[in-house]
C-alpha cells in the first residue's frame, strides 16, 4: 500500500483538510496515475455535505474528486493500452462487474454494480473509494481514458464529468446541423452543452433567468439567448425546439420548457433538483413529447467525447486553484460564483507535502 496526501472531509459540517490515505498496490491490470489536475464538480459539494443522504449517504472521511487528469507512473503486467508518461484521465467510474448487458453494450455507467470514483464500496481495500483530491490514484485500465495531446490538461479535467454528461444525451438525440436545441442553465454543465451543441452544428439557444448572461452565452457559441422570465419571449418559441438539455439543479417549472418542444421533441435532465417536479400530463400527451434523464456515459463514449473535443478545440472554461483554497471554492460554488469550473492544481498539494 502507498501512503499519499489528500484532502478530505471528516463529517458533513467539516471543512476539507489534509489527510494521508492509502492507495492499493497496482494489480496486473491496474494503472498508477500521478494526479496533475482535478475538477471540482457541484456533486462534490453535495456529497461532502451529505445532501444526498436519502439515496447516496456519505461515508467519512470523504475524499471527493472525479474529474482527474494525470500522468501514468506505473502499469501492471497485463496492461496493454497505457505506459508510463501517458497523459490520461479518470472520470466518475473506477469499476463495474463487466458481465452484465449494460457493460457488454459499453454502458458501464448503468451497471448495477458500478463503482464510483469516491464514496462507493471499494472491493480492493475495503471501506469506500477515495477520489481525486489527492496526489495519486490506482485504477483498472478499463476505466482510464487517453487525454488528447492538443487539450490543455487543466481545461480537459471537467470533460471527464461535465463534458460527457452534456455530450452523451446530445449525441443520443442525434443533434446535428439544423437542430434547434435549448440549453437550460449556463453553469458548469450548461457551458459545456453550449460548446458541444454548437460544434455539432445545432442552432443553439441558451435558456436562462439572467439577461446578464447573454454576452457570455453568445461568446461560448450560442446563437440566441431566451430570458425565461419573459413570458412573451418564451411564447414566441413555443412548439419549436427539437431538444432541450436541462442542466439546472435548482427547483424549476418543467412545464414552461415542455411547451417549447415541437411534436416528438424531448427534454433530457442532467441536473438533479432536490424537489420533485409537478409534471403536466397534457404537455407530454398533446405533442407526443418526452422527458428523460441521463448520467455521464460509458468508457468508449467518454473517449469519443474527448477526441471530439480535441478535434473541435473544445475545453472547459476553468479557474485553476491551489488545493489550499478548496473550502473557499466550495463556498463560491454554492453561490454559483465561478465561470465555469474550478480545477485544482495538484502541484499545490505536493508542494505542501514537501
Amino acid at each position: 500500500m502507498d501512503q499519499v496526501k489528500a484532502y478530505a472531509a471528516a463529517h458533513a459540517a467539516a471543512a476539507l483538510a489534509p489527510l494521508t490515505i492509502e492507495r492499493r498496490d497496482p494489480t496486473a491490470t491496474d494503472v498508477r496515475i500521478e494526479i496533475l489536475f482535478c475538477g471540482v464538480c457541484h456533486s462534490d459539494l453535495h456529497q461532502v455535505r451529505d445532501e444526498w443522504h436519502a439515496t447516496m449517504p456519505t461515508v467519512y472521511p470523504c475524499v471527493p474528486g472525479h474529474e482527474i487528469v494525470g500522468r501514468v507512473t506505473a502499469v501492471g503486467a497485463r496492461v496493454a493500452r497505457f505506459k508510463p508518461g501517458d497523459l490520461v484521465g479518470v472520470g466518475c467510474l473506477v469499476d463495474s462487474d463487466g458481465t452484465c448487458p449494460h457493460c457488454h453494450a459499453g454502458l458501464e455507467q448503468l451497471c448495477a454494480n458500478a463503482v464510483l470514483t469516491y464514496n462507493s464500496p471499494d472491493r480492493h481495500r475495503g471501506g469506500v473509494t477515495l477520489g481525486g483530491y489527492a496526489e495519486s490514484i490506482v485504477v483498472d485500465e478499463r476505466f482510464v481514458v487517453r487525454i488528447p495531446a492538443s487539450l490543455d490538461p487543466a481545461a480537459a479535467a471537467p470533460l471527464l464529468c461535465a463534458g460527457i454528461t452534456s455530450y452523451s444525451p446530445l449525441r443520443r438525440a442525434r443533434i446535428g446541423r439544423g437542430s434547434k436545441v435549448g440549453i437550460l442553465g449556463l453553469g458548469g454543465l450548461g457551458h459545456m452543452g453550449v460548446k458541444i451543441a454548437h460544434a455539432l452544428g445545432a442552432d443553439v439557444h441558451v435558456l436562462t433567468r439572467s439577461a446578464a448572461k447573454r454576452a457570455d452565452a453568445l461568446r461560448l457559441g450560442a446563437d440566441a439567448v431566451i430570458v425565461t422570465g419573459d413570458e412573451a419571449e418564451l411564447n414566441r418559441h413555443a412548439g419549436t425546439f427539437e431538444f432541450i438539455l436541462d442542466t439546472v439543479s435548482a427547483p424549476h417549472d418543467i412545464a414552461l420548457y415542455l411547451n417549447l418542444l415541437r411534436a416528438d421533441g424531448a427534454i433530457t435532465l442532467v441536473g438533479a433538483p432536490s424537489e420533485p417536479f409537478t409534471l403536466p400530463a397534457f404537455s407530454l400527451l398533446m405533442g407526443r413529447r418526452s422527458l428523460s434523464g441521463s448520467i455521464i456515459g460509458g468508457l468508449a463514449e467518454t473517449q469519443e467525447m474527448l477526441d471530439f473535443c480535441a478535434a473541435h478545440a473544445i475545453a472547459a472554461d476553468v479557474e485553476v486553484i491551489p488545493i489550499q483554497n478548496i473550502n473557499i471554492a466550495f463556498e463560491r460554488l454554492r453561490k454559483a460564483d465561478v465561470k465555469y469550473r474550478f480545477v485544482i492544481d495538484m502541484a499545490s498539494l505536493r508542494a505542501a507535502a514537501d
